[in-house]
């Protein structure tokens, strides 16, 4: 037997179709007492809530004080708790994403994907919410654009039922509001950060989206010119905003990679406010060519605020690599993380710069790499020599937390050739802290050996991780080693 609806809930259904329907006095509503005013904010469907909310903003002034005289403070505290309002239907609608939001005022000052510091300030669940519903739509049209049939202007493409009702619409809804450019328009002041499918990176695009302030975009499968050309006027219409870039499966050649460079930097000059750079399952390196493109090595040279660099599985080659490493190694940048992973790069640090090879001197430097944090290597193929070679390069390094060698077969030989930058590296005021050197075919004699040699620790370590290595029935001779050693650092292994 369905639910018999209360009073309540037909008075709130009544409201949330008045507001919607453009009712001249809906202000009346915001004079209600705070009581039953805090029920009925906490009970609207979304649209109706944004046009109250609106409204009530409107009411209070830029300054804080309300437009007929009365106290923000005061106003504000009879119009509810809009931001509670908007967190429980940003929860009722995506309850699985509920948890991943953090405390912070969006990616401007945050790394993205995992990705600088952090500023303590609440969350906007009002910005949260409409920028994941026109998220949603995105994806919604970009799934009728890949059709082979359509042939048409994507803010024309249609939005599902599903996806309009669970804002608030219902029964005879308009035309316009099916579309995907009535969403753009309305909510796109709200975007902060977008993923972009390949058939969404038109020109139209930009029209659509000339609202939002876009810090963090994420782009997918961009292969032909007409969509890096549309990539590139959306990042030309946003760079004095955008903080993170994210390319993942693109084909990105040498010109290619060279106009998306010169889109984010400030018109006349090659300064840009790019922070994060991500590159994942692409191809952005011609095997056929001995240089990189002139727009990267721009990119990477005069990027003052780059923080964090990642390449991965990007089919790099050996000179690529070196000559990434030298171009940070000389300019001013601040990059505090750096993976170049899963490729096959080995042999390229035996081709970079390593006169320098005391390692306190590098502590006052101004060379960029002293900033560098994270460090992941993962996946390149490298061997015995190139832990060689590492233990030098490693001192342009001096303020290295983590390591990640994980996946690279550089054996006993390599961890015995590592042993005395690690020795270096945890006597440091700031210690390396992290470890990672699984599945690098290491047995248990080479483990007992690294073990042995480790100094007397300050603090312990946060990780070292020795998982995927087959110690086999040595594994006995570093338990030993390891219990002395327990109380200093934190061991896994197999």
């Amino acid at each position: 037997m369905p639910e018999v609806p209360t009073l309540f809930s037909l008075c709130i259904k009544e409201i949330a179709m008045t507001v919607l329907d453009g009712y001249e006095n809906t202000q009346d509503i915001l004079e209600l007492p705070s009581d039953l005013l805090d029920c009925i904010v906490m009970s609207l469907p979304p649209l109706a809530l944004q046009n109250i909310h609106e409204l009530s903003v409107d009411g209070c002034g830029k300054s804080g004080t309300a437009s007929n005289g009365i106290n923000d403070g005061r106003k504000r505290g009879r119009y509810g708790d809009f931001n509670t309002a908007w967190k429980l239907l940003f929860k009722k609608r995506w309850p699985e994403n509920i948890k991943k939001i953090q405390p912070i005022n969006c990616v401007a000052t945050q790394y993205v994907s995992g990705m600088c510091s952090l500023v303590n300030q609440s969350v906007d669940w009002q910005q949260l919410y409409w920028e994941k519903h026109l998220q949603s739509c995105l994806d919604d049209a970009a799934e009728i654009a890949l059709l082979p049939a359509f042939d048409g202007c994507i803010g024309e493409l249609r939005i599902s039922d599903s996806i309009v009702n669970a804002i608030g619409h219902s029964g005879n809804i308009a035309g316009d509001c099916l579309k995907l450019s009535y969403h753009c328009n309305k909510f796109g002041l709200y975007a902060r950060c977008l993923k972009l499918q390949n058939v969404l990176c038109v020109a139209e695009i930009c029209e659509l989206l000339r609202g939002s302030k876009l810090q963090v975009l994420v782009f997918r499968r961009i292969i032909s010119s007409t969509q890096v050309n549309g990539l590139c006027m959306l990042l030309n219409q946003h760079w004095e905003t955008l903080v993170s870039l994210e390319f993942i499966y693109c084909q990105l050649p040498l010109n290619t990679m060279n106009q998306i460079c010169n889109s984010i930097c400030k018109e006349g000059s090659r300064i840009h406010g790019i922070q994060h750079l991500c590159v994942r399952s692409s191809t952005i390196f011609d095997c056929k060519s001995s240089s990189m493109p002139p727009g990267l090595l721009s990119f990477l040279s005069s990027g003052r605020s780059l923080v964090s660099l990642h390449f991965c599985e990007t089919k790099m080659q050996p000179k690529f690599a070196t000559i990434i490493f030298d171009t940070l190694l000389q300019s001013s940048s601040g990059i505090v993380t750096l993976e170049i992973s899963d490729s096959n790069i080995a042999g390229w640090l035996s081709k970079v710069d390593r006169k320098s090879t005391d390692f306190s001197s590098l502590l006052g430097s101004d060379l960029s790499l002293t900033s560098l944090s994270v460090l992941s290597l993962r996946g390149n193929n490298l061997h015995k020599e190139d832990a060689e070679d590492l233990n030098h390069i490693l001192v342009h390094m001096p303020n290295l937390r983590s390591l990640d060698l994980s996946d690279n077969p550089i054996t006993d030989d390599g961890i015995r050739n590592l042993i005395p930058y690690f020795i270096r590296a945890l006597e440091k005021a700031h210690p390396l802290s992290d470890i990672k050197i699984e599945n690098c075919n290491l047995s248990g004699m080479g483990v007992a050996e690294l073990l042995r040699n480790l100094p007397t620790l300050k603090e312990p370590l946060k990780t070292l991780s020795l998982a995927d290595n087959d110690l086999g029935r040595l594994v006995h001779f570093c338990s030993s080693t390891i219990g002395k050693i327990l109380g200093q650092l934190w061991c896994t292994s197999t």
